[in-house]
């Protein structure tokens, strides 16, 4: 039987496990990238490791979501970022240079090597043949440390690309017909790789829209094959040399085939509100709308902005849309202003970002009060564009453009014949936003600077004997990392301040919940399925760590935020039966008697409800390796005690 071309990684990669469907593989990290909001914490977490200098083959430290300077605490993270980039041997990636997931692509990223990185989006390196997954920070710095990833063996899904796309159909029609197929929470636990025939058809940057926002699936992550179409893009980066073919053996097995025919694609959006709540344009109809925002992570590459640029020269945009682009990259931005296609998007009325997250992390551009937005990013959260009541509907840069010039929610195969792009074949090089790190010998007298804002990772302890403790929270399905620990203008400043974040920790929720925690002293969340899915932010974890909850029981979870509670030290549980979930309120006084030994010995866990005098039983799935986490305390008790 062959292999799959994610297994041909991991096999490649494996420092401990089977490659077991379920089973727990440890894999060596070739390349993390961090970026500003979770990077000021996961490097608090390395230096704290003791670890002089990052032993993997490339380390990149990112400054993309923080970069609205309303106040001190965002440059002081950046200025600490930076030192400890200069000091530990990672290169920098200076304010104003782009998005992680887009430079990175452009200029690191190297198929066949694994990445993991400090926000969700990191698959995006799978539009290159990469195994590139999302992990928490203190995951990420143990891997700069030297030590292993571990993921859950998952299953090897097929995406099977039939056809071409017809005019005005875009690669984000393609990962939202597969959001639709499989929602957000299908992908947990699987891989899914891209191929057929017309996987020829597509570009890098369009393989790289579809990986991105695999994450929404819930994905380990997605993967392209490597070929010459990758091979041409490495080419015109300057990179050839790191080009290697990467395919799946023809007789590779997958757990799941799904086939999409390609041609039979229309143009589709995610209505609000989330991602797989997936329609044709032309069925949701001609909604008027307020603004349109084009770029992050998922559609601000350099073909791109050359399609909206071209949908959008000598037309004006309608008056009553606000519309904003933001490059990914300081390379695109440079090649647009260069080629004229930047004169063509300013003269037509767009408000140009810098290329940074901007919009899609809450920094800016928050729509009018019950303001409809179209934007090209990957996420639709209920509050994340900053607008309580917005509407935020996610649609092709081609949808979002030809809307922006009619102002409403317009098929844009009505608009006429789609223009023709040209691409260039080769990129401009010029990487000078980029600091290279001290040598050695230099690094022992480069000073690590903290600010004000920084403060310590919170205090954690060894897994007590029983836990008992009130029942905090409760909440629904798909809560978001957005519900937990919320991003945005006013909020992000604080990532490196756990104290001060704990105030707005699941406000959405519930206005008083921290107030609620402090009060108990200790708690314990109740969830339903698909807790804790989107940001790969391990803030989400750290932040009720400090507030003192102990375990969280859902009906499932997603994958990294399951991985970040196991590394703050806060066990998580599922029901084993779902209907009990319906039978704890909030303020209930619940137990998990000799819960240590339990988890040591792996024996079953039993809830015991001492309000209404009823029980539970529970079920986790731990590897011995965070069953000996979680009686340290924390992923970072652990290493200290292993290394």
């Amino acid at each position: 039987m062959g292999y799959t071309i994610s297994q041909k990684i991991i096999k490649n990669h494996m420092l401990s496990g089977e490659m077991k469907v379920g089973s727990e593989v440890g894999l060596r990290i070739d390349q993390t990238l961090t970026q500003d909001a979770t990077g000021t914490m996961a490097y608090l977490e390395f230096e704290a490791m003791g670890v002089k200098r990052v032993k993997t083959e490339l380390s990149v430290a990112y400054i993309d979501h923080n970069t609205l300077q309303t106040g001190f605490e965002n440059a002081d993270d950046h200025r600490f970022i930076a030192s400890v980039a200069k000091k530990r041997g990672l290169r920098f990636s200076r304010p104003g240079n782009g998005i992680c997931h887009q430079v990175h692509l452009e200029r690191f990223g190297i198929p066949g090597k694994t990445l993991i990185g400090s926000d969700s989006h990191t698959p995006t390196g799978g539009g290159i043949g990469m195994l590139a997954m999302g992990a928490g920070g203190l995951d990420v710095a143990v891997a700069m440390g030297g030590g292993a990833y571990y993921i859950t063996m998952p299953k090897m899904v097929k995406v099977n690309l039939i056809g071409k796309l017809s005019p005005w159909v875009a690669a984000k029609d393609i990962i939202l017909e597969v959001l639709r197929i499989m929602s957000v929470k299908g992908g947990v636990g699987k891989i899914i790789e891209y191929g057929g025939e017309g996987v020829l058809t597509l570009s890098v940057p369009e393989r790289a829209t579809i990986t991105n926002m695999g994450a929404e699936l819930g994905a380990t992550t997605s993967i392209f094959p490597s070929d010459d179409i990758t091979r041409d893009f490495l080419r015109a980066q300057g990179r050839e040399k790191d080009w290697v073919e990467l395919k799946a053996d023809d007789d590779a097995v997958y757990d799941e085939v799904i086939d999409i025919d390609l041609s039979s694609l229309a143009p589709l959006a995610a209505m609000p509100h989330m991602p797989d709540n997936v329609k044709s344009v032309a069925e949701i109809g001609e909604i008027k709308i307020d603004q349109v925002c084009i770029g992050s992570c998922t559609n601000s590459s350099l073909m791109d902005m050359l399609k909206v640029a071209a949908i959008l020269k000598g037309k004006t945009v309608h008056p009553d849309v606000s519309l904003s682009i933001a490059p990914g990259s300081k390379q695109v931005l440079n090649m647009l202003s260069r080629c004229g296609a930047l004169a063509d998007i300013i003269d037509a009325g767009a408000r140009v970002l810098e290329s940074a997250c901007g919009p899609c992390i809450g920094m800016g551009q928050s729509p009018n009060s019950k303001g409809v937005s179209l934007r090209t990013f990957n996420r639709n959260f209920e509050g994340r564009s900053g607008t309580a009541d917005a509407g935020i509907y996610l649609v092709s840069p081609e949808t979002a453009a030809v809307s922006a010039l009619t102002g409403v929610l317009t098929d844009a195969r009505t608009f006429g014949e789609m223009p023709e792009i040209e691409m260039p074949d080769e990129f401009i090089i010029n990487d000078n936003m980029i600091v290279m790190p001290a040598g050695e010998e230099e690094a022992d007298s480069v000073e690590v600077i903290y600010g004000p804002n920084i403060k310590p990772f919170p205090t954690t302890k060894p897994m007590p004997e029983s836990i008992t403790a009130k029942a905090v929270l409760k909440v629904g399905d798909n809560i978001t990392t957005d519900h937990i620990m919320p991003a945005g203008a006013k909020i992000l400043p604080y990532r490196s301040n756990i104290p001060y974040l704990s105030n707005f920790c699941f406000k959405q929720c519930d206005e008083k919940f921290a107030e609620h925690c402090k009060e108990a002293g200790e708690g314990i969340i109740i969830g339903g399925a698909n807790y804790g899915q989107g940001s790969s932010r391990e803030h989400a974890a750290l932040v009720p760590l400090y507030l003192g909850i102990k375990a969280v029981i859902t009906k499932s979870f997603a994958r990294i935020h399951c991985a970040n509670l196991v590394n703050a030290g806060i066990i998580p549980f599922t029901f084993k039966n779902a209907e009990d979930y319906d039978k704890i309120s909030v303020n209930d006084m619940l137990s998990l008697p000799d819960i240590r030994n339990i988890i040591k010995s792996g024996e079953e866990a039993v809830l015991k409800n001492l309000t209404t005098g009823e029980e539970y039983k529970l079920e986790y799935q731990l590897s011995d390796r965070q069953v000996d986490i979680l009686l340290a305390g924390s992923l970072l008790d652990y290493t200290r005690e292993n290394s």
